[in-house]
């Protein structure tokens, strides 16, 4: 079978080639083209477009780049016909690929999404066209199965969380080891920052972020540097010496952290199955923050308090996320009892997300289909 698979993230890469090596396993001679990152490629998929070329933060952004997003759209929909696939796979990325899924639907193309569009978030009235557009939704938190088919009459297949499968499959680099390379005192326990994947997202988070290291001098503060993003964007940030940087390193930098602060999306999520206590943040500018808080509805803006359904970790929102606050905040999950409490919430919470073979799932249920 051949298949089409487009991802516009790191995330969506991660869970992507994840996707690739299941349906692989399924179908001995699955052909497949993608958009997504390295690790799609490596894992077998044909790379059309890389992820580090479409990847917009917020409405300005967005709108100062309508050009090469119209011209991202017309070089996909090329692309497919050229291909002509089984099957497109839609990975998360809810903009971009909602506007092929509904031309793929009217070509008679069999759609299919993987992490299904958060509209339970914000814009609800999408689900008109996922209704219209989706052959099969595969949705990977709790409550989304219930959303889509108890509120909206739409089949929706819970496969539980990719992270999980993506934790366990990750190679292990042990903590001595880790330390000795990035040249962090061993005796220093680590505060992980975790301030985004996009420049202009780094850019306004981690200013925030670094605030707070004079308050705590006893610990080493590491950023972790996201794949898109190349090593001399972050050099600006490094100046004080209790500062550090490790690129494309968040996993193994988690797995040694004693506490965390990380810019509100998936990052929460995988800093809470890593069992790192964290404070969750967001600053967005302005003009975009007013945009959203009116078209967003969530009590939450984390995962984690998403999933649990109650706060289990602290979120700093804009005008909160200053110095005072995020010091008082960070002072409260490295000592004391709610440490402890944010601690015994992400045992509960792991459970709640259904278990390991997220990947191996849908790809079963894709190429059954299809059969």
């Amino acid at each position: 079978m051949k298949y089409y698979i487009i991802a516009g993230e790191a995330s969506g890469d991660l869970h992507g080639s994840n996707l690739i090596k299941a349906l692989k396993e399924e179908d001995s001679e699955a052909m497949i083209r993608c958009w997504g990152g390295d690790l799609m490629q490596q894992a077998g998929g044909i790379l059309a477009m890389h992820y580090k070329k479409m990847a917009f933060m917020g409405f300005s952004e967005v709108l100062g780049n309508l050009s090469r997003i119209f011209k991202n759209i017309r070089y996909c929909k090329e692309d497919i016909t050229e291909f002509s696939p089984d099957v497109i796979i839609f990975i998360d990325f809810s903009g971009f690929n909602l506007r092929i899924a509904s031309w793929a639907k009217k070509q008679g193309y069999r759609t299919n999404y993987y992490i299904a569009p958060q509209i339970w978030a914000s814009r609800e009235g999408r689900i008109e066209n996922i209704k219209r557009d989706i052959d099969s939704l595969f949705v990977i938190l709790p409550f989304e199965k219930d959303f889509y088919e108890k509120k909206h009459k739409v089949a929706a297949h819970f496969v539980g969380h990719p992270l999980i499968d993506a934790l366990e499959s990750r190679e292990t680099t042990p903590e001595d080891i880790f330390r000795k390379q990035h040249r962090l005192d061993p005796k220093k326990r680590i505060i992980a920052l975790l301030p985004g994947s996009r420049k202009q997202e780094v850019q306004k988070m981690l200013s925030v972020m670094l605030s707070v290291t004079g308050s705590f001098p006893e610990y080493q503060f590491v950023i972790a540097g996201a794949p898109s993003l190349d090593d001399e964007f972050y050099s600006v940030y490094l100046k004080d010496s209790q500062v550090h940087y490790v690129s494309n390193k968040t996993y193994e930098l988690l797995s040694c952290s004693y506490a965390a602060l990380v810019t509100s999306g998936t990052a929460t999520l995988e800093t809470a199955l890593f069992k790192v206590p964290q404070v969750v943040c967001y600053k967005g500018s302005w003009a975009s923050y007013q945009i959203a808080k009116r078209i967003i509805t969530l009590d939450y803006i984390s995962l984690v308090n998403l999933i649990m359904e109650r706060e289990v970790v602290k979120e700093l929102i804009q005008n909160d996320l200053n110095t005072k606050t995020l010091t008082s905040e960070l002072q409260k999950i490295i000592s004391g009892p709610q440490r402890e409490a944010v601690l015994s919430d992400y045992d509960a919470l792991q459970k709640k997300l259904g278990g390991k073979g997220a990947s191996r799932k849908t790809a079963k249920l894709i190429y059954e289909k299809l059969g």
